[in-house]
């Protein structure tokens, strides 16, 4: 029997960020490179315990497009451990952490598993949601239609040159939130939030009404709050990574991701 919501009916990771925004919370969405360290999923444990609404697992690839330099060296490190996409949905099945789950990763690990057998072991890991950024919508239909029947939902990126035309064509098809990316660029800390962030989200509420989250070169409390002013969310990966990288641990993690949920619940 498939796990799949209709197209009206929002699945888990929608279904769980909209009751989180009904209820006036803004949404904090932190990223991890998936196998970066031997504790890995004790920091997944720490993000949920600190705060955050869903969590961005990261699948590591040899070829990234839109990871920077800090992503790209945590993933390297993953790779040389041996990590595989098969060992990362493993951990995750083996856990609840008691927030929805999506995974990141690139079209070259999807197609080379099969649509079907990629979305279904999502699905038995327990992952609500992926995101693969080097997708394109034209081409994205016969992925979205076996993660939909697997009951995975698939979150589009929306960048600040997109038209409108285009960007509702996305917003549509997405799942789970509608992901803005905030700085056209690879992810990676800025010292200045860009009115790029901004722009997109706000524009994008005019567009959906699911879930806004706005990402990529967003850094600190700070910034994360001035996004939230205008979207509904925010996913901060780079500036979390990096400090994995320098040996903050689970505990680290967690006191990173209680400082941005002070900053965006003001």
């Amino acid at each position: 029997m498939s796990g799949a919501a209709s197209a009206s009916e929002p699945g888990a990771l929608e279904a769980h960020l909209r009751a989180r925004r009904a209820a006036g919370r803004k949404l904090l969405v932190p990223y991890v490179t998936g196998g970066m360290a031997p504790d890995w999923v004790d920091v997944v444990h720490a993000l949920a315990d600190a705060g955050a609404d869903a969590i961005e697992i990261g699948i590591p690839f040899s070829d990234p497009m839109i990871d920077g330099p800090t992503i790209q060296q945590a993933s390297v490190r993953a790779l040389a451990a041996g990590t595989t996409p098969r060992a990362i949905l493993g951990e995750l099945a083996r856990h609840d952490v008691g927030v929805p789950l999506a995974v990141m990763t690139y079209y070259n690990i999807v197609f080379r598993a099969g649509h079907r057998r990629f979305a279904r072991a999502l699905a038995d890991a327990g992952v609500a949601g992926a995101i693969v950024p080097d997708l394109p919508l034209e081409e994205s239909s016969p992925w979205r239609a076996e993660a939909e029947d697997a009951g995975v939902e698939t979150v589009l990126l929306v960048a600040p040159s997109t038209p409108d035309d285009r960007a509702a064509a996305i917003c549509a098809a997405s799942r789970g939130f509608v992901y803005g990316v905030g700085v056209m660029g690879v992810t990676g800390e800025r010292a200045a939030l860009a009115s790029s962030a901004r722009a997109v989200g706000a524009r994008l509420r005019t567009i959906t009404d699911k879930p806004v989250c706005i990402g990529i070169g967003v850094s600190d409390p700070g910034q994360a709050a001035a996004v939230c002013e205008v979207s509904d969310g925010v996913v901060v990966g780079s500036a979390l990574v990096r400090r994995l990288l320098d040996g903050a641990g689970p505990a680290g993690a967690a006191e990173f991701v209680t400082a941005l949920r002070r900053g965006i619940d003001g």
